[in-house]
């Protein structure tokens, strides 16, 4: 009993850390959502009279929630960057004061079940959320409750931060003695590959309608443009605005304007956006005419990816070049020539990166300011140690706060507080400001509209200078910097698996790039038939894959491989070939699909029974053209067989896919009559050897036989 007890204790005593884990797991999941539809006002004034909240609360749990109510708490007055990162991070911050909860109706919720949010807050001298001066403080949206089997605790909450350019009710406060000067930075590109194939000559497939979805009407490529379109009214946002174009986009759009098809698991069918596109594509370029506008990498692709891509022992330049290149697509699909030389790339940069974009004919990147190393934090433009190269720091604080839920409103919050709004430490605050919102930035066209707005109103106060881009980048650099990134970086970054298997995609297509010729009656560049290939081997490198799988990442450039070089192929014949003679040249027909000349070899496999008597020549298959091959051939035996017939290039890339003969033959080559005839005169000379041998030894047999008699007879 004593060893059975003390077993019992060691189970329990192990097992209860796992159980009491398991308990406090379960209370540490999400019971409530909260989303928040409309704030207002954005930015508190000395005119503003109350502050309203609405949305919804949504119970996500699995147990009925009763005797809800929400309030609003505010926290004091923020002064440093650190704090407004705790305030975005949903951390904690000291109370300044609070209002008293208001019940929800319903209030109470089953799982699954919503009520609406409905607050209204007078801002006064009687507030219950008093501002005390003027400064960007924490703002916290409070949902209390009870579930079942459960006492009252805050089960939701959302942070919040509250640009206060001036107290309710109380003078003007004055405003700090400099503005910074401040750009913006819009963002218009593809939130996913969505080019499935798209070969030369032939319909573009997309995977989805997604794109066409956010073309559309209250889209989010949709809301960008149109917001962007409504802030002209105010030259001020007007002109502090320059669009960073994706050229991959423009691209895509503009083919879908001709017709294109949806890949579906029974096949393409034909897409239902071509006058969405044609729409969409018309207003972006009546929102860049004349306008200030930055190229994005082709595709959003990780650079450095791309670097890591190699032909043969060496870097496939090109290939980087290409995806840096996008600022003539751009002018020759919207009319308008970006910034010479100026990139806004994404992800991380090593040092090998940004050297080969340097040699590419960058000369400016925008960048995150986080991944710039210097001696004080950069605002301006500062060189890159070590190259030719000058980055403009895009500031990481604003762009966080731009990033995740509210973000509109917690951007405001980021770019007062950046602009000297109230209290500041020294050395936190900016002259100058390039604010950059998510390149993928998905929010309604109110929400953005809002954001230009207020925008406006902070250039109007005095809060910020607004000022065209390249005017901030035809400064003098302010310092020098190096390219700094740290292992998060590093785990987003593209896998070594991914570019592993782009260099082998990347071989083949060089490979049967230099087997092209161009043809002198339909005069197609070789270049612009594997151009699909390249352009997806850009797109396998789009940091919107965020870590799927290789074979998924590169499947779309393989595709379009295999798509090219299939149409380069032997045509299995119909029926078995019957060789006349042991020495017939074995028929080949050769077609070619492709609007190039391509140089072919042909090569025999799983030949068992045949044999080439000499090296097949090379062919050039015509562009839309055929050739008959005489393979010149021998049969080692009678019967019947097959043979496999497969063409590559003259490097050995392979062409097409195999194809099988079926052969018969009848009679036997040279080298066959050669083997028997010397196989007879063996076996001929074998059996007269053997034949001599059997008569020498009968002879010596019966010599043996008569000696000894003889020799008894003389005995005798």
């Amino acid at each position: 009993m004593k060893r059975l007890a003390a077993t019992v204790l060691s189970i329990l005593f192990l097992a209860m850390p796992a159980l009491f884990g398991a308990v406090a797991q379960a209370q540490e999941q999400p019971r409530l959502r909260v989303d928040l539809d409309q704030l207002n006002p954005r930015v508190v004034t000395t005119t503003s009279t109350s502050l309203t909240i609405t949305g919804r609360v949504t119970n996500i749990g699995d147990r009925r929630i009763s005797k809800l109510g929400v309030r609003l708490q505010l926290g004091t007055r923020l002064q440093t960057e650190q704090q407004i990162s705790d305030v975005l991070g949903g951390g904690k911050f000291k109370d300044l004061s609070a209002t008293d909860f208001v019940d929800l109706a319903p209030d109470t919720l089953e799982p699954g079940q919503s009520a609406g949010l409905n607050l209204a807050v007078p801002l006064g001298q009687s507030s219950k959320l008093q501002f005390p001066r003027p400064g960007v403080y924490p703002l916290l949206v409070n949902v209390n409750g009870t579930p079942d089997f459960g006492g009252p605790e805050r089960l939701a909450a959302v942070s919040l931060l509250m640009p206060v350019l001036g107290v309710p009710g109380k003078p003007p406060a004055s405003r700090p003695p400099s503005a910074p000067s401040t750009s913006l930075l819009w963002p218009i590109a593809n939130s996913t590959v969505h080019v499935v194939s798209s070969p030369l000559g032939g319909p573009l497939t997309l995977s989805d309608e997604r794109l066409a979805g956010e073309l559309g009407s209250g889209g989010r490529l949709d809301s960008l443009v149109a917001a962007a379109r409504a802030a002209e009214a105010d030259t001020k946002v007007s002109s502090s605005l320059c669009l960073a174009i994706d050229p991959d986009l423009v691209a895509t759009v503009d083919a879908m304007t001709r017709g294109y098809q949806v890949a579906t698991g029974s096949g393409p069918v034909p897409g239902k956006g071509v006058d969405t596109a044609k729409n969409w594509l018309g207003q972006l370029k009546a929102l860049v005419a004349g306008r200030c506008v930055v190229t994005l990498p082709f595709a959003d692709a990780d650079l450095t990816a791309l670097t890591k891509v190699r032909a043969g022992d060496a870097t496939d330049t090109a290939l980087l070049t290409s995806g840096i290149g996008g600022a003539a697509t751009i002018k020759n699909l919207l009319g308008i020539q970006p910034q010479d030389g100026v990139l806004w790339p994404g992800g991380a940069l090593d040092s090998q990166t940004v050297e080969a974009i340097g040699k590419a004919g960058v000369k400016t990147v925008l960048t995150d300011s986080g991944k710039l190393q210097s001696d004080s934090p950069p605002s301006g433009v500062v060189s890159i140690e070590g190259t030719d190269l000058r980055a403009q720091p895009i500031d990481a604080l604003i762009a966080s706060a731009l990033d995740g839920s509210m973000s509109t409103q917690n951007g405001l919050g980021a770019i007062a507080f950046r602009t000297g709004l109230g209290g500041q430490t020294a050395g936190q605050e900016r002259t100058r400001l390039l604010i950059a919102p998510p390149r993928h930035w998905n929010q309604t066209t109110p929400e953005l509209t809002t954001f230009l707005g207020r925008m406006g109103d902070f250039y109007a106060a005095g809060l910020a200078k607004s000022t065209p881009l390249p005017d901030l980048l035809g400064e003098s650099p302010s310092g020098t910097a190096t390219v700094n990134y740290d292992p998060q970086d590093l785990t987003a970054a593209t896998s070594g698996e991914v570019t592993a298997k782009m260099s082998q995609i990347d071989n083949e297509t060089l490979g049967l790039s230099s087997a092209m010729t161009m043809d002198a009656t339909k005069r197609v560049n070789p270049a612009d038939v594997i151009a699909p290939v390249r352009l997806a081997l850009i797109r396998a490198a789009s940091l919107s894959w965020n870590g799927a799988d290789a074979g998924v990442v590169t499947g779309n450039a393989r595709g379009e491989l295999e798509a090219i070089r299939s149409q380069v192929t032997v045509e299995r014949p119909k029926q078995t070939i019957a060789l006349a003679s042991g020495a017939s040249p074995l028929p080949a027909y050769i077609t070619n699909g492709l609007p190039v000349g391509v140089n072919v070899r042909t090569v025999l496999k799983n030949n068992v029974g045949l044999r080439p008597t000499e090296a097949v020549p090379e062919r050039t298959v015509p562009a839309y053209g055929a050739v008959n091959q005489l393979i010149p051939v021998e049969a080692l035996r009678a019967g019947r067989f097959s043979v496999d017939v497969t063409l590559t290039t003259p490097d050995g890339t392979r062409l097409g896919s195999d194809a099988r003969f079926e052969l018969t033959s009848t009679e036997y080559g040279a080298i066959t009559i050669i083997i028997t005839l010397t196989a007879a005169g063996a076996l001929l000379l074998l059996s007269s050897r053997r034949i001599y041998r059997r008569i020498k030894d009968a002879r010596a047999d019966r010599a043996s036989e008569t000696t000894p008699r003889v020799t008894e007879d003389a005995q005798v």
